[in-house]
């Protein structure tokens, strides 16, 4: 025979204020460990939103990124005519592009820098990327010295404004004639110029950084990654998009999950050494209650499942209360460096339901490992010691 639940919940509301104290000491840690989770799972949606799973990109062999890639731009007609490449007309869609990292100084820290990636374009690769919008200005005009930028870098740098100027180089200005917007993804924080501006200004005529494709399909990409790679004298390797940009988010989702865990193990025994204290208390003060519940004839395997029920009802309360604060951070972006391709990108927390869930149920197991050694305390006490007191 069991203890009623009923029986359980009272004696959470009769102890009002140690109940609550325990309760947010938990929903604490929870707060921690979900707003973690849901900033690395916001950074995996960042990046890898950039790329799609029917675009392919091709890069030097060898290479971690776009950045530290090189292309001869005699390989690019070779890479586009490669089978599988989407056709406009006779006009395979696809573009060789150049990639930089600026240093800009940003707006409201003194002197303070961060990386900005700069990427050269040609007018087909806003029509590789049919979620680009542009929401104020104009696209850029090929051969000037002219730029767009994502709206993630506006206001944050110095003339990350439209209709203002920043230096690409010095005495390289370029100004800003449009803002675009991917819907969130990564490339909303590059600056988008002409790949002969950018080609002239850091003296890589004659090269591109990569080459992104549309395919006809996503089954169409084995045939071209074999016909990219067909020739071992290129060095070139295809990879999907969307495999490629999840793979830039990688580095850096891995540091805030582990960042986040380490210090939710440490909150997390905080509040369990605070969970177990409180219902030690709860033992002592409730011995006679305990020798009445004996002497009733409830056995102690009974006694200790109510204390351990108890113990984590207390804490999936705890759990929800952090859990539900934490939705609130979906509301915040923050920048941050993206430790694959060293680039400032800002970020947005994402409040998914399995983060959440994995959060309370972690909560509830800190209950549970928490309230466990009171727990066999209080089935320990036999119905005299307990009438005692």
């Amino acid at each position: 025979m069991f203890i009623p639940l009923n029986y359980t919940l009272r004696s959470l509301w009769v102890r009002k204020s140690t109940t609550l104290a325990t309760a947010l000491g938990i929903g604490l840690v929870v707060f921690v460990l979900a707003s973690s989770l849901m900033l690395a799972s916001g950074i995996e949606r960042t990046v890898g939103s950039s790329g799609k799973p029917d675009h392919a990109i091709v890069i030097r062999k060898g290479s971690e990124n776009e950045l530290s890639s090189s292309i001869e731009s005699t390989a690019v007609g070779i890479i586009l005519s490669a089978p599988g490449v989407k056709k406009s007309g006779s006009t395979p869609i696809g573009a060789g592009e150049g990639v930089v990292v600026l240093s800009l100084s940003k707006l409201g820290l003194d002197g303070k820098f961060s990386n900005v990636q700069a990427r050269g374009v040609t007018p087909v690769s806003q029509q590789i990327r049919s979620d680009l919008h542009i929401v104020e200005g104009r696209p850029i005009t090929p051969g000037t010295d002219e730029a767009m930028i994502g709206v993630g870098l506006v206001g944050k740098f110095a003339g990350m404004e439209l209709g203002q100027s920043f230096e690409l180089k010095k005495n390289r200005p370029l100004k800003v004639v449009g803002i675009f917007d991917t819907g969130g993804s990564g490339i909303d924080s590059e600056i988008w110029l002409d790949l002969e501006t950018l080609r002239s200004s850091f003296g890589r005529g004659g090269t591109v950084s990569s080459v992104v494709v549309q395919l006809e399909s996503r089954a169409a990409f084995d045939g071209f990654e074999a016909a990219v790679e067909h020739d071992k004298q290129l060095g070139l390797e295809a990879q999907r998009e969307s495999a490629y940009y999840e793979k830039q988010s990688e580095g850096t989702a891995m540091f805030i999950k582990a960042m986040g865990i380490v210090v939710a193990f440490f909150f997390s025994l905080g509040a369990m050494i605070g969970a177990m204290i409180t219902m030690y208390a709860a033992v002592s003060q409730r011995s006679k209650e305990i020798g009445t519940l004996r002497a009733l004839g409830f056995s102690r395997v009974a006694i200790l499942t109510a204390f351990v029920v108890e113990s984590f009802f207390l804490a999936i309360a705890g759990g929800l209360l952090g859990a539900l604060a934490s939705l609130a951070m979906g509301l915040v972006k923050l920048s941050m460096m993206n430790f694959n391709t060293w680039q400032e990108v800002t970020f947005s927390f994402d409040p998914n339901p399995q983060t959440l869930a994995l959060s309370v149920i972690v909560g509830g197991l800190m209950g549970f490992f928490g309230g466990f050694f009171p727990a066999i305390r209080a089935a320990r006490l036999s119905p005299i010691q307990a009438m005692r007191g």
